[in-house]
């Protein structure tokens, strides 16, 4: 079971700033206004699963903690690095921060172990040897080590996205960003990918997670935050959010969702 918000708050030091801090963040794309002040504190080791309708803004507020996206009003600050244009400090924040998208990202003309190395050889200077001996590591984590001497199309959607957490968890991240990391996946694999998570958390990662598994939420999350329109509408435990939604919105969001399952 997950450990209660007092179990987190006693687990990281009181004087410790957050790992992630969102205050008061904007965004728009055009006239489209997509994050209407949002505002969110992470604490070091804590798991946070934010869910929402399509187009809530989920997955831009993740794109914007590494600058995959640029947030036009509000800060953002990462392990103690305010983002700006920076591009050290930009560089210096997205070497501690790994993100697995929804789309595997991979590149089809490297073997999934050369993918994995890729950059722990180029941006961490590790040698190729220690490199490879740590893609396997996290290969056999997720449970396809048997895989690294294909290529990406040679391997079903369900193991490309495996091989993608393996390559976030390569850089050895402090705090790792999942944007939907089930959603390609068959229904067999759903639970192997979720189980390497929970063993992420275990270990006291610093985890952020955009995801329709309930289920998941329920096990992991620290806090459930809830999404709509571009704002955080409601944020609580998983015992608070789900059993106790305070809002018309979470509510609809909710008994939609259940009924899909």
């Amino acid at each position: 079971m997950s450990e209660t918000l007092e179990h987190v708050a006693s687990r990281a030091r009181t004087d410790a700033p957050p790992a992630i801090l969102l205050d008061k963040v904007n965004k728009w794309f055009g006239a489209l206004h997509v994050l209407r002040d949002v505002s969110l504190n992470v604490a070091l080791g804590e798991r946070v699963v934010i869910c929402g309708p399509s187009g809530s803004g989920k997955s831009t507020t993740i794109r914007c903690i590494n600058r995959l996206e640029t947030h036009q009003e509000g800060r953002i600050v990462v392990n103690g690095i305010e983002l700006s244009d920076d591009v050290k400090a930009l560089d210096d924040i997205r070497r501690e921060v790994g993100m697995v998208f929804q789309s595997f990202n991979l590149f089809p003309h490297l073997t999934i172990l050369e993918n994995c190395t890729l950059a722990p050889i180029w941006v961490r200077r590790m040698p190729k040897k220690q490199a490879e001996e740590l893609a396997m590591e996290y290969l056999a984590r997720v449970r396809i080590p048997e895989q690294a001497k294909k290529y990406p199309g040679q391997l079903s959607g369900g193991q490309q996205q495996r091989v993608a957490i393996a390559r976030a968890l390569c850089m050895k991240p402090k705090i790792m960003l999942f944007d939907e990391p089930t959603s390609a996946l068959d229904p067999e694999m759903i639970k192997e990918v979720l189980d390497t998570m929970v063993s992420l958390a275990e270990d006291g990662m610093t985890m952020i997670c955009v995801t329709h598994e309930m289920g998941f939420a329920r096990t992991v999350a620290d806090r459930v935050v809830f999404m709509d329109r571009g704002e955080i509408v409601e944020m609580g435990t998983p015992t608070q959010v789900f059993e106790n939604p305070q809002t018309e919105r979470l509510q609809l969001f909710l008994s939609q969702i259940l009924r899909g399952h």
